[in-house]
């Protein structure tokens, strides 16, 4: 199981959460994918980010049920696999976020600037290369975490 501390008795493990843990259910929402405090900084400003223009322009109805679903996807990924993760739920907001506003430009590496539908399109595809050539389980975590977008 990946994780350490803190992070692995909150992470969606489902033979945990058969054993009573079910705490994960919720709490695996919160933990997060960056390993590093810099990228954790990153992460979660850009999350903030993606997710308060999101909710501005859907309103607060629309992006809480689109991401209730993703969450619920999330889940029956870990049903299915044994192993959850918000990694791709977090992608479907990126997702919708590039859609939405394609030409919203990003720098990256602080220098260079690239629009959001690009860095989507980029995403979408290691995504779609991850699906196709990815073990059974990385399959059902981008299907049933991306069913949001997809719906």
């Amino acid at each position: 199981m990946p994780g350490l501390g803190i992070w692995s008795k909150l992470s969606l493990y489902m033979p945990a959460v058969l054993q009573g843990e079910v705490w994960r259910l919720i709490t695996f929402i919160f933990v997060p994918s960056a390993s590093t405090p810099i990228s954790l900084l990153l992460t979660l400003y850009l999350m903030w980010l993606i997710g308060h223009t999101l909710e501005q322009s859907w309103g607060d109805f629309r992006f809480n049920v689109y991401y209730l679903l993703g969450v619920l996807g999330a889940i029956l990924a870990a049903v299915i696999t044994g192993w959850g993760t918000t990694y791709y739920l977090n992608l479907s907001l990126f997702f919708a976020f590039a859609m939405l506003y394609p030409d919203m430009q990003f720098l990256f590496f602080f220098l260079i600037p690239v629009k959001a539908k690009y860095l989507g399109m980029i995403s979408g595809g290691i995504c779609l290369l991850q699906f196709v050539f990815g073990p059974w389980y990385v399959k059902g975590s981008i299907f049933f975490s991306l069913i949001n977008f997809l719906l």
